[in-house]
């Protein structure tokens, strides 16, 4: 197997590890939130995009895979509408260099909308 389909395997396997019910994470932080308490409906989208790609070959969301924990994202990165689209474009494009030199999968398919929606959960994680 090669490591192409071996990480689509390991992907489809660990996609029930995504905890899509720790969604209510502190207030909103994001620019224009106006600091509201975050709610289950704020993120679980983006939580479900993720837990439905393959995001979880690389990355979980406590703990350093092949990628960066998405917490560890979290804590470098403030949650805001430039961050977002910052994150957005790394999951579409891709991208190397950030967090070393193994380069990120660019997902082209992902749409825009969608991948804001991931960036926002990743985001919510900060502490």
């Amino acid at each position: 197997m090669d490591s192409a389909a071996g990480a689509a395997v390991s992907a489809s396997a660990r996609q029930s590890e995504v905890d899509t019910n720790r969604m209510n994470i502190g207030t909103n932080r994001s620019a224009g939130g106006g600091g509201e308490a975050a709610t289950a409906g704020n993120f679980e989208k983006g939580a479900k995009l993720i837990a439905g790609s393959d995001c979880l070959a690389c990355h979980q969301e406590q703990k350093k895979l092949v990628g960066p924990a998405y917490a560890e994202v979290a804590e470098k990165y403030e949650s805001n509408d430039k961050n977002v689209d910052y994150l957005a474009g790394k999951i579409i494009e891709g991208g190397s260099g950030v967090w070393g030199q193994v380069p990120m999968t660019p997902h082209p398919n992902i749409p825009k909308e969608d991948a804001q929606e991931m960036a926002r959960y990743i985001l919510s994680l900060k502490k």
